[in-house]
Order: C-alpha cells, then structure tokens, then sequence
C-alpha cells in the first residue's frame, strides 16, 4: 500500500479574474475549490492513475471535513488526525500574473504528533511512505525525521518531496525516491543556481549518499533522473501552462504508479515527466488521458 502524509493540507480556492483591482471590488470570472497539499495531490494523481492510497496527515473544523469528503468522493481512503481549529485556506488569484495568499494552519498538539507517528508505526514492510511539503511551526522542527525513523524501523520504503532543512535530514534515512526541483538542489547544496553540468554532479552524490531513485525536475526545461547504474535526461513536451499547481506532486505519482506496474525506468521516468506536464497544462491535476496523450512527446536520452 501507498500512503501520503501531507502535515499542512489546505482547501485551494483558485479565484480567476480578467483583472485585479487592489482597493476595489472585484469580481470572479470563475472559481475552484480543491483539496490541497502535496501528499493528498499525490493521493490524487495516483488514484486517476489507477492506483489505491490511503492519507494521511492533520484535519481540522469544516475545511478539514471537506478535504476528506472530496477525498472519499474521489475514492481514496482517509486516515487523518483530527485536531482542533480549522485547515488553512490558501487562496489562488489568477489575473494573468498569479498571486497567493496562503493561511495559516491550525496548532497541533504534542499528543496529535503522538498520534501520527503511532499510524506510521502500524505500516507494513515494502509499503511506500509519501512524506511531501512543509510542517506546520507548531510540530518539532525534527518532525519529518520522527516519522522517517518510525517508517524505516518498519522497512517501509520512504519517498521525499519536501525541501531545506527537512530534506537534508530526510537524505540520512536513504529514500526510495527525492523530487527535488534545480532550486531546492541548488539551497541543498549551498549554492545561488545549478547549471545542468551541476545537476549531475550533485544528483550522483545524492546517490552515493543512500537515495535509490532522484528526480530533479526543472519545469518546462525537463528533468534528470539518476540510480546506482543510470542517468537520464527527459525534455518536457511543450504546452500552454495554466496551473503552477501540482506539478511536481504529479511528477511523483507518475513515476510511482509506473514504477509499481513493473514498467522500465527509462519509462517510469517519462510517465513521470508527462504526469507533471499534464497537471501544468490542466486546471486540475492531470488525468490519466491527459498523461497518455503526452507520453509519447517525451523524449529521454541518457547521460
């Protein structure tokens, strides 16, 4: 089983403007209101990809509820902590230029991190431990790493998608598979950029250092992928991006519905790519006719 654990969920209200008035009123052209974070956007491609996926993570009041009802709608299966206080709202404005105005999450408690690593501990050998995004400031700063060390006592397989310092100290516990993009390999590494010749260089040092399968994605530049044994380099196909949203989230779930299938890495890798792709040119996150539409146009060569 795959689980996704997202420690700050939010309800995404994504408001579409002609223009925005600062000072004004002003009125929508049209609006969406998803479920959002980036474990439970990886619940989400996974399902539309055809694979099962229990969340988890923290909920809360009548925003909390609403995740979980527009989960279970959708047939994933919830495992949510219940705190006090209500799920953010991170509001979406897209008036050509986007802009976001992300809230603040509801406190949680000594005894509701209690509870979330008590669920890690129940998994099971060989299941897959999405740990994706930030950590709300209330938890320890050493949150992520509890919960690594509780999924690999178990020997569950860990997959990481968050960035900074939580990453750095996700890498000790040797992941199944990290996603960082250039920017957050490039603060990985303690440097302003990362040319493609640096990306390498780094991506095989993150594999010496224990992570069995690294994807650096770039967004519309395209992604690497690196193992013990390979090194490859996808171009993204070309397309009109409408969402900044979810991109990545779709990059991981891609390459795990593949992956899990049994398909070649060269494949999953593509998968992966034509997963992100998808949602960016989406106003949602992507379908699995979207990303079959798309796979073809990714061209992989390796390095």
């Amino acid at each position: 089983m795959i689980y996704t654990c997202t420690l700050n969920p939010s309800v995404d209200y994504i408001v579409h403007l002609d223009e925005l008035h600062v000072g004004e009123l002003n009125r929508s052209v049209k609006t969406f209101t998803f479920p959002g974070g980036k474990g439970i956007n990886v619940s989400r491609v996974l399902k539309r990809l055809g694979v099962d996926s229990t969340a988890l993570g923290f909920v809360g009041g009548f925003t909390g509820g609403f995740i979980e009802s527009e989960l279970r709608k959708e047939g994933i299966a919830c495992d949510f902590v219940h705190v006090p206080g209500q799920t953010r709202i991170n509001v979406k404005l897209k008036a050509g230029r986007e802009t976001e105005i992300n809230g603040e999450g509801p406190m949680i408690a000594d005894d509701d991190a209690t509870q979330l690593i008590a669920k890690i501990g129940a998994l099971s050998a060989g299941d897959v431990l999405v740990l994706a995004g930030s950590a709300p400031m209330s938890l320890s700063v050493d949150v992520y790493e509890q919960l690594a060390a509780r999924a690999v006592k178990r020997r569950v397989r860990l997959v990481v998608d968050t960035s900074g310092p939580a990453l750095e100290a996700l890498l000790a516990y040797r992941p199944f598979l990290a996603k960082p993009n250039h920017h957050e390999l490039a603060e990985l590494f303690g440097v302003a950029m990362v040319t493609r010749e640096d990306i390498v260089l780094y991506g095989r040092r993150l594999v010496e250092k224990g992570v069995e399968h690294l994807i650096v994605s770039m967004g519309g530049d395209g992604a690497f992928y690196f193992n013990e044994e390979t090194a490859l380099f996808a171009e993204a196909p070309k397309g009109t991006v409408k969402n900044s949203v979810g991109a990545g989230d779709s990059m991981v779930a891609g390459f795990l519905a593949a992956h899990t299938s049994g398909k070649p890495i060269e494949e999953a890798f593509a998968y992966s790519v034509a997963a992100g792709s998808a949602t960016a040119f989406s106003e949602d996150l992507c379908t699995k006719e979207e990303v079959e539409a798309l796979v073809d146009r990714v061209r992989v060569v390796r390095l």
